[in-house]
């Protein structure tokens, strides 16, 4: 087994290893063998018991505050394993410096990513923080909340419901991003052409209410993917993306982003898709398969998350994804989730029947139908066309949402 974020090899018991643990129990729960040699073979440890207590010693004496940990020692190989639990009490410091796991190596974070575990440690949100700028005004919630709630004015008090408010800071930070004027970056939407070098139009909402952006994108979206068709003398509206799926998609990116650095949601407008990207990866303690299922939800931002939530921005907590994908229960073609280390991606084609498809394109996407994974080559066989024209419709047909694509190289191969 090689080295990972959660696993880490040590030859010998030397004091570099405490870096790691700094990590363990600033970002998760890991472990540290030693007496494994560079080639991953168990080599063991002389005197094991005396070297268990040499470690104890070593992480008492030089990690601020205690972790929780356990040691193990495999008679037979000599090998010891050290346990570290993530801890509550974070930042966890080696040396005055805060560590972290970036694939097999150890780090020391940044003074953003310390500002974070100082917060989580204090059981605290970048949201939750007294504002900046206490000098907020609220017209654009007020309306919000006359509008949806049928309420008039956006009292002290009712600022204080919503915890945008209190007598001992003011404002706060989720405050500030709910006010007419403001600090803070937004939106940014661009209307590509038939590629990414022809620009249509850019919009970029930002330094105003986030509620106000809301509306703004929710106004481009139909600019672009909505239009008004007559079907015997009834005027309908046509979607080519969900009003759904990107209502769901913008709220949930402003509602899960990190506010705490200067960069725009990015949200890329195709022909046959948008593509929306959000600062910051998922929030701490939900699995990418748990985001993905809908099966939790991890509010970054809590207190704007309740504004949404009253103003029926979004329907329930923690039911995005599910309903995103509702959206396209009628179409062939399915949105697609990426989640990254410092973003979210959410990709919403163009609603699509296969009807619409080529008789080729079809017959591919029936050959993987009820099959598990194929590759370009298998495909080429079945349905006699060139490798050259298999790949090429499977380049399309990904593109289009209707064929998934799994490895990379030759080992690449497709899926429905």
């Amino acid at each position: 087994m090689r080295e990972s974020r959660t696993l880490e090899y040590k030859r010998d018991v030397s004091p570099s290893y405490l870096k790691t643990v700094s990590a363990y129990a600033n970002y998760g729960t890991g472990e540290i063998k030693f007496g494994i040699d560079d080639q991953g073979k168990a080599i063991g440890v002389d005197h094991p018991e005396e070297a268990c207590l040499n470690i104890e010693n070593q992480i008492n004496d030089n990690i601020n505050p205690k972790p929780a940990f356990t040691l193990a020692i495999n008679r037979r190989t000599g090998v010891i394993t050290l346990n570290v639990k993530e801890g509550l009490y974070k930042p966890y410091f080696y040396k005055s410096k805060a560590y972290r796991r970036n694939d097999s190596a150890t780090v020391e974070v940044d003074p953003l990513e310390l500002t974070r575990l100082i917060l989580e440690g204090q059981n605290k949100t970048f949201e939750g923080l007294k504002s900046r700028k206490q000098d907020l005004s609220f017209r654009y919630l007020e309306n919000s909340f006359q509008t949806s709630l049928g309420i008039q004015m956006v009292s002290k008090d009712i600022l204080k419901t919503l915890e945008l408010y209190s007598d001992v800071d003011g404002y706060n930070n989720a405050a500030a991003l709910l006010a007419d004027d403001n600090n803070f970056f937004g939106i940014d939407m661009v209307k590509f052409g038939e590629n990414i070098n022809i620009l249509q139009n850019r919009e970029t909402f930002e330094h105003i209410s986030i509620l106000e952006q809301f509306d703004r994108a929710m106004k481009v979206y139909r600019q672009y993917y909505q239009y008004e068709e007559i079907r015997e003398a009834n005027r309908i509206t046509v979607e080519l993306i969900p009003t759904e799926a990107f209502r769901e998609a913008i709220a949930n990116a402003i509602i899960h982003r990190v506010w705490d650095v200067d960069a725009h949601i990015r949200v890329s407008m195709h022909p046959d898709r948008i593509e929306i990207m959000s600062p910051g990866g998922l929030p701490k303690g939900i699995t990418e398969e748990e985001y993905l299922e809908g099966q939790v939800s991890i509010l970054r931002n809590p207190i704007i998350g309740n504004v949404f939530f009253r103003l029926h921005h979004i329907e329930r907590f923690g039911t995005g994804v599910k309903r995103i994908k509702q959206a396209y229960a009628g179409s062939d073609r399915n949105p697609q989730f990426g989640v990254f280390e410092s973003s979210v991606r959410i990709t919403l084609p163009l609603l699509v029947n296969k009807s619409s498809l080529s008789r080729d394109e079809r017959l591919i996407c029936e050959v993987l139908s009820g099959r598990k994974k194929l590759s370009s080559s298998e495909i080429a066989t079945v349905t006699g066309f060139g490798k050259t024209k298999v790949v090429s419709i499977l380049k399309s047909l990904v593109e289009q949402g209707l064929v998934k694509s799994v490895g990379t190289g030759r080992g690449t191969k497709y899926m429905t």
